[in-house]
Parts: structure tokens; sequence; C-alpha cells
């Protein structure tokens, strides 16, 4: 099953991954020094899990907003706009819920909203500071 060439994709930077490798590397002596120290290592193993699979994919069809260890879909009827935080974005429902959208920088939104085909401005599509 290949990549759809219609979904873009925010994810977090590659470099964590670097930081997870030398944390395993650094926490390896010490989770093989005792037996009860090796869940140590679940720690960077975790952590890179959630670098991996943690982001927004955004389709003609809507968002998938994935974390370590599930997903939520949201179709773009159910986004009544978006609001940046300081470095967070986060999609505004229309119960009042406001769900985090991992990765997505608020320079970020104009391209996630071109990914679902509608344009950004009007009443439907907001982002506020």
């Amino acid at each position: 099953m290949g990549r759809r060439r219609d979904v873009v994709r925010f994810r977090y930077s590659g470099a964590i991954l670097i930081a997870v490798a030398f944390a395993l590397f650094g926490a390896l002596p010490l989770a093989l020094s005792k037996w009860w120290l090796a869940p140590v290592l679940l720690v960077p193993a975790a952590i890179g899990l959630w670098a991996v699979r943690a982001g927004v994919d955004a389709a003609p069809e809507g968002l998938t907003v994935r974390s370590a260890v599930g997903s939520r879909r949201l179709g773009w009827a159910e986004i009544d706009g978006f609001e940046a935080v300081g470095r967070k974005v986060t999609a505004l429902l229309p119960s009042g819920a406001a769900v985090p959208l991992p990765a997505v920088r608020p320079t970020d939104v104009p391209r996630l909203v071109a990914a679902g085909g509608r344009p950004l401005g009007g009443d439907a599509d907001t982002l506020g500071s």
C-alpha cells in the first residue's frame, strides 16, 4: 500500500531520533547493571515511538491526528477553525472542544488548509493568536 500523493504530512523533526539513540545508548549500561533497572530502556523507546508516530495527516477528506498509541479522524466539516497559541495549533470543533495538532506550527496552517482544497479565510476557517 503506497503513500497517497494528496496527503500532506506534518511530523516532528527527525533530530529527535538522534537524541533518542543517545539516550538509549546512555541508559544501556545502567539498564544492564541490575535486572530491575532494565525498564529504564522503556523511556527512550517510548519517546522514539512518539517521535516517529505523532503528527497530522491532512487530506481532502479531513485530518488524521496521530499520537504515540492512537489516532483521531476529523472531517473538514467537523472543524470550525484553527487557533494558534504560542507555537501550538489546535483545531476548534463546533462543540467548543479544541483538538491539539501535534507537529503543526502556526506558519503551517495555510498549507494544512490548502491540503483540504479549501481557501484560508472567511467565517469557516479562523486563525487566532
